[in-house]
């Protein structure tokens, strides 16, 4: 969440569009889009629990986060930060399976440092974790414990030939799952509620109004089958809001002094 104001746990992310700001750490749910869960970090005051000190901070987060849905067969889809051998290890221990985009420099990670053609993968595999590299147009590691070293053929052709690509089945199921909070993110900027401020706790409460207001809109197209824009849905909203409040207001008698 942008905020540029004094603030000690501010964090400054130079790849992010919103360079300074307040992180969260977000878990969403794959089909609705639906925020399930998020931590606010406040550095050594955030709210999560130490639950295994080698898998360090980033794992203790996901470990707080899945900690209602641990022993009932979900499937957890991470990038690159929270992604470790030792994490998936144990979140295949309380039954969830896993799949994300790795660091080649990750402990405990093999090194598969063959060079490679595009297109060509190389990968290691131990009882029930995968770890592979793909090249693209750019060097790509996943790291999972519910795929298999399967090629998929997509609708896409090669540059200059009527070929199809082949793309790993762990990669085309991580594009395909892993947008959720990307697109989170995405709508909340454009509908979002918050206004010029000094005070970083009120650009943080109408930050979740926003969350809020995505969940809202989450469970309506669901129920309904409606998808209709967030904007709209906002608009809606408010106007739902500001009508019965306005009847409530008239049916009340009046009285004079």
């Amino acid at each position: 969440m942008l905020f540029k104001g004094r603030l000690y746990f501010k964090q400054y992310i130079p790849s992010k569009r919103h360079r300074f700001g307040v992180k969260f750490f977000i878990l969403c749910d794959c089909e609705t889009g639906y925020i399930l869960d998020f931590i606010l970090y406040c550095r050594a005051a955030t709210d999560i629990r130490d639950i295994d000190k080698e898998i360090g901070i980033s794992g203790n987060n996901v470990m707080t986060l899945m900690e209602p849905y641990l022993d009932k067969g979900h499937t957890l889809y991470t990038d690159n930060w929270y992604t470790s051998p030792v994490l998936y290890n144990l979140l295949h221990c309380r039954k969830i399976n896993a799949c994300g985009t790795v660091k080649a420099n990750r402990k405990k990670m093999p090194p598969l440092n063959q060079r490679l053609k595009i297109g060509e993968i190389v990968f290691s595999s131990r009882k029930n974790r995968l770890a592979l590299k793909w090249q693209d147009k750019r060097e790509v590691r996943m790291l999972s414990t519910c795929h298999n070293s399967d090629m998929i053929r997509t609708d896409k052709k090669i540059q200059g030939t009527e070929q199809h690509k082949y793309n790993p089945k762990c990669i085309i199921d991580y594009n395909e799952h892993m947008g959720a909070v990307d697109r989170t993110d995405m709508l909340q900027s454009s509908i979002e509620s918050v206004r010029k401020s000094v005070k970083w706790y009120k650009k943080v409460f109408f930050h979740f109004l926003d969350m809020t207001l995505l969940n809202a809109q989450a469970i309506y197209k669901m129920k309904t089958g409606k998808n209709i824009p967030v904007a709209l849905f906002q608009l809606n909203l408010v106007k739902n809001i500001v009508s019965k409040y306005a009847v409530e207001d008239k049916s009340r008698p009046s009285t004079s002094r």
